[in-house]
């Protein structure tokens, strides 16, 4: 393995095959969320789990968009997003907002704040952005959040390996972590 990673350092960036970048990039575990705007009097939204937090002070987080993505120009004209973490059990919706419509995800925007929201989701962010990197093929945007809500009960819809899942149901270790000195958990 280390024979191989070498290799393709020496071969530069253009040796690496595309689809076997991809590939290993779904070895990392995330969740999945439901990016929104809300342009030209309509709710817009996509699935995508390249989302992180930023920062505790300001409150930011970032999103990575593809560059061809429709909603891009969106969010460069509305200059904000809200950025949903599904609930486990919310494939369709996932789905749906991936580009593949499911008639029982029609309706799951919460239009009581702008950008929508997906309605019972573990958590959800509204952000303004404050600034975007072009990154190779794709837009980061950094967003300070000026309102979230969050499910303290709610349990993540998880992406693995191409496939959806979830938490499994073992009791989970709680740490005790003073966030100012460690910075690595939230």
């Amino acid at each position: 393995m280390a024979c191989e990673t070498q290799q393709a350092r020496a071969a530069g960036p253009e040796a690496i095959d595309p689809r076997r970048f991809r590939d290993a990039c779904a070895r990392f575990g995330t969740g999945v969320t439901v990016v929104t705007t809300h342009c030209d009097g309509n709710d817009h939204g996509m699935t995508a789990n390249a989302f992180m937090s930023i920062s505790l002070s300001p409150p930011l987080i970032a999103i990575s968009i593809a560059a061809t993505a429709r909603i891009l120009p969106k969010i460069r004209k509305t200059g904000c997003f809200a950025v949903s973490v599904l609930s486990e059990g919310m494939e369709d919706i996932a789905w749906h907002f991936a580009g593949k419509p499911r008639a029982q995800a029609q309706d799951c925007l919460r239009c009581d704040i702008r950008p929508a929201a997906v309605a019972g989701s573990a958590a959800s962010f509204v952000a303004d952005v404050t600034s975007e990197i072009i990154a190779g093929d794709h837009v980061v945007f950094i967003g300070e959040v000026r309102q979230l809500a969050s499910d303290p009960g709610g349990r993540p819809l998880l992406f693995f390996g191409g496939r959806f899942g979830a938490l499994a149901e073992t009791p989970a270790m709680q740490l005790s972590i003073d966030y100012q000195d460690h910075g690595m958990f939230w």
